[in-house]
């Protein structure tokens, strides 16, 4: 026996993602009744993800919960679930940059910030990461616009800018920019940096397994003896980042890098873990940029010294994304520039079990 339930939410992508914005209140705040309900209405268990608002993708099984702050200093919570397309797994350790841009518009449209005419900045606590990030977006009439000039690789057409600004991105998750005490370690045979900046990362070398850093994201996906070294190699590395047992968790991701091919600062590929992103996430932008600026790392090493601000070119399979990295206070900082976009407001529906399974969360 199953129970259905109504729930408002608003279908938007954000950047290169897609899915579900939900108003926390909307939502049980107990965590295995909402991931039933999250599973649920992305239809997750079939590769299609058919029965639901998912579109079979990592990059479109997505959900941004917002609602009023409990943090100080910010306008507004931000909690970020990734939602498996097969397994029975809602995750809430990572944050996404990507859905990141959703938040202050639908925060303004929903009444929790009040817009301002001609340009609004909402402050965001990540309840995932417990960072704060400012979200500035366009509001001439006091409500966020969506159409603009902007152009993001990776997504078609053009949308008006949303400004994120990573304040203070070291250690995200771990509390520490470099988590294993060295900017540079050995696991497998190869060197890795492992960071943590917006989202843990571990940092390889392309050339180290046989890459270049620019390869499609289906070529990676498809060889299998690649992935699964690449896997061996993460969950090490998150051992040894002290996230434990990350088997089951999408952190740390990792990313390969090499030179530039196109002009840019550096090529790269980002893991989300188990597939190739088909572009680039933010946080994982954010992360690299920030290891691109971290004496010692691997991509220290690739790209050179360069003084603060300093603005990293990454091209990924889709084209590129920059991402400005600074200091400020003594803190980290970063900067990139998103679009977003509403598609569907309306009422989701999702069949509960009567008696919900456990759920790795």
């Amino acid at each position: 026996m199953a129970t259905q339930l109504r729930i408002p939410c608003t279908l938007m992508r954000g950047g290169t993602s897609r899915g579900p914005v939900f108003l926390a209140s909307d939502l049980p705040a107990d965590p295995t009744l909402r991931g039933e309900i999250l599973l649920s209405v992305l239809g997750s268990g079939n590769e299609l993800q058919i029965n639901g608002l998912g579109g079979g993708n990592p990059l479109t099984s997505k959900v941004a919960i917002v609602g009023p702050s409990t943090h100080p200093r910010a306008d507004v919570d931000y909690l970020f679930a990734q939602v498996k397309v097969i397994e029975r797994i809602v995750d809430t350790s990572p944050n996404c940059g990507n859905m990141l841009s959703t938040v202050a518009p639908f925060a303004i449209e929903k009444g929790l910030v009040q817009g301002q005419i001609g340009r609004t900045r909402v402050v965001i606590h990540n309840v995932n990461t417990g960072q704060l990030i400012a979200a500035t977006v366009l509001t001439p009439d006091g409500r966020p616009t969506y159409d603009g000039d902007t152009v993001i690789d990776g997504v078609p057409g053009s949308g008006a800018p949303v400004e994120l600004e990573f304040l203070g991105v070291a250690g995200a998750k771990t509390g520490m920019l470099l988590p294993t005490g060295s900017a540079v370690d050995r696991i497998d045979g190869v060197e890795v940096s492992c960071i943590d900046a917006a989202m843990p990362l571990v940092v390889i070398e392309a050339t180290a397994l046989g890459k270049t850093g620019g390869e499609l994201s289906a070529d990676l996906d498809g060889d299998r003896s690649f992935m699964d070294r690449l896997e061996r190699i993460r969950l090490e590395a998150g051992r040894r980042m002290g996230l434990g047992d990350v088997s089951g968790l999408v952190i740390p991701k990792p990313v390969l890098i090499g030179p530039p091919q196109k002009g840019g600062t550096l090529t790269a590929r980002y893991f989300m873990p188990h597939s190739c992103h088909k572009a680039f996430a933010v946080t994982g932008a954010v992360g690299l940029g920030t290891a691109c600026g971290t004496p010692g790392t691997l991509a220290h090493r690739l790209v050179g010294e360069a003084s603060l601000p300093r603005s990293v070119t990454i091209e990924h399979p889709s084209g590129r994304i920059e991402v400005v990295i600074d200091r400020r206070e003594g803190a980290a900082t970063a900067a990139v520039l998103r679009t977003t976009k509403p598609i569907l407001e309306g009422i989701a529906f999702a069949q509960i079990p009567d008696r919900p399974a456990p759920l790795a969360a």
